[in-house]
């Protein structure tokens, strides 16, 4: 066999691996429903839990690096506390060696069967579910096939002499053996295919054990540039997630590098007592060392967060998205009381919609894409608390109500609607803006002018529909109906500045598009606030 058809091999084996391992995380994400982040939200409130979140997300997805950008996407949204990711990364860690694990099982010789099923599950069945479940199935076969490919291309690497003279380098010198599993993983993004890679060179007698497991190490730190990757540009909080599943994995690797003898033998004793095969040693020697870098690190999570918050300086801005007032205890006790809390809640939500819609402003006017995450931070509190609201609202419409009760609960139930409505136009905006910055569509000073205002006069209209909401004002929610009638007049002077503008050849149809679209939505704000305020003129 040629060198060309080996690297063929080798590569394209190596493609359908990564194929197979994304498409089947993929497919257990559809099984398991599209609700991974409440998981992690629902199941964080301890580090024990925490590390055991991580490990089932992280088999969920099949990728360790997928849970930490997920963290630390969670962490950036304020979704989440640096403590609290410390604990989910360090279970993530843990799951990613369940694909070891598997590869172990050797069922290589019926990968072509088990992706025909896939296929068959895919592309013969109409029900969504059975797709799914195709999807899964299909990844697995792809994840052996594409294995039993790289390890056919690599069989001639243990005749070559220079790989022999590396592996014995790498035996004698550990250090050697972590920076290459390391650049490997960094290069391919994936430890799994690292591992997988490694288990097929062990397997074939190419590379001993004692040069096999510093690679294994290095993998582990390898796989820690996504998220460090994924952090970039992000808030304070992320950058100090991503630095700690650094740390992380390098603390253990330094452990285990002092104890690299016993821990060989560990492994080798194993082997001999489990009548373990090669590719299975590697999964045991892959599990017990995260497992026990999670139980000696575990004790330090408050320690680990100290020491990235001093290497991360700055200030970390959060928003706390959970609620703050919906007890469930007065809904049983008392009703009335039950629904002055979710009047509360309803307020915060309405105050974050106030904060995304200054934030987009400000995006509009200076194009800052820190202005942008926080009006989509905002956005993503305001979407969670409308799910917990409303909610908490049905649960207190199963009680007996007075009739002055009920129109505050229909009131309250039709703003929490408003307010999501506005958080989505807010969403629209900002993308809308992204639009215009990456196709490079050109606004004229005159446009930007216009917008600036429309944004003033749209932005006091909302915050007088709060003031209205929150101290039941009804002259306030006049007032409201009355800037809402010049939000509807400005926006339609503001078409026909756009058409003039157009038609003297000022504005290009691109920026156009963009400048109506923004307006509209802007009006779109306007609407729900009159609706807010009108809520309030019935309810009083």
């Amino acid at each position: 066999m040629d060198l060309q058809t080996l690297l063929f091999m080798f590569f394209g084996g190596l493609g359908i691996f990564l194929f197979g391992i994304k498409f089947m995380g993929d497919g257990l994400q559809k099984v398991a429903g599209e609700r991974l982040r409440d998981l992690l939200d629902k199941f964080t409130t301890n580090p024990i839990m925490g590390i055991i979140a991580g490990l089932f997300v992280t088999i969920l997805l099949q990728t360790s690096s997928g849970t930490t950008v997920l963290t630390i996407g969670l962490v950036n949204a304020g979704f989440m506390t640096l403590k609290q990711a410390i604990g989910v990364i360090m279970g993530a860690n843990i799951g990613t060696t369940v694909t070891a694990f598997i590869i172990g099982i050797k069922i290589s010789q019926y990968a072509l069967p088990i992706i025909a099923v896939g296929a068959a599950f895919i592309f013969f069945f109409k029900s969504k579910k059975i797709n799914n479940y195709g999807q899964v199935i299909f990844g697995f076969g792809a994840l052996f096939y594409g294995l039993e490919l790289m390890g056919d291309g690599m069989k001639p690497l243990r005749g070559l002499q220079a790989f022999t003279d590396l592996t014995i380098s790498m035996s004698e010198s550990p250090l050697l053996g972590v920076f290459i599993g390391t650049l490997f993983t960094m290069v391919v993004q994936s430890s799994s295919a690292s591992i997988g890679m490694l288990q097929q060179l062990y397997e074939q007698g190419a590379i001993g054990l004692d040069a096999a497991l510093p690679v294994l190490f290095g993998d582990n730190i390898g796989t820690t540039i996504t998220a460090v990757l994924a952090s970039i540009g992000a808030s304070v909080a992320a950058k100090r997630a991503a630095l700690t599943h650094v740390i992380f994995n390098l603390i253990g690797t330094v452990i285990v590098l002092v104890l690299f003898v016993p821990f060989l033998n560990l492994v080798s004793f194993l082997a001999v007592e489990l009548g373990l095969n090669e590719s299975m040693q590697i999964a045991f020697a892959h599990g017990i060392f995260n497992v026990s870098n999670t139980l000696i690190q575990m004790p330090f999570i408050a320690l680990l967060a100290i020491i990235v918050t001093k290497l991360v300086p700055g200030e970390e801005f959060s928003i706390e998205y959970k609620a703050k007032h919906l007890d469930p205890r007065f809904i049983g006790s008392s009703p009335a009381i039950a629904l002055g809390q979710a009047k509360q809640e309803v307020l915060r939500m309405a105050d974050f919609s106030e904060k995304g819609l200054i934030e987009v402003s400000h995006y509009l006017e200076n194009g800052q894409k820190k202005h942008a995450e926080m009006s989509v931070q905002f956005e993503e509190a305001i979407n969670n608390l409308d799910r917990k609201i409303t909610d908490y609202l049905i649960q207190i419409s199963s009680r007996s109500l007075s009739e002055q009760d009920s129109r505050l609960h229909s009131m309250l139930l039709d703003t929490v609607r408003d307010i999501e409505r506005i958080g989505d136009h807010i969403e629209n905006i900002v993308e809308l803006k992204d639009y215009q910055k990456a196709n490079k569509v050109v606004l004229t000073d005159g446009a930007i002018d216009d917008l600036k205002e429309m944004c003033e006069l749209t932005l006091s209209t909302l915050q007088a529909a709060i003031r209205a909401l929150e101290h039941v004002d009804v002259e306030m929610a006049r007032s409201v109906i009355e800037k809402e009638e010049m939000i509807d007049q400005m926006e339609r002077k503001l078409r026909k500045k756009h058409i003039l503008r157009i038609n003297e050849g000022k504005c290009s149809g691109a920026a156009g598009i963009v400048f109506v679209d923004i307006v509209s939505n802007l009006e779109r704000i306007g609407d729900h606030s009159v609706n807010i305020a009108e809520a309030v003129i019935e309810e009083y």
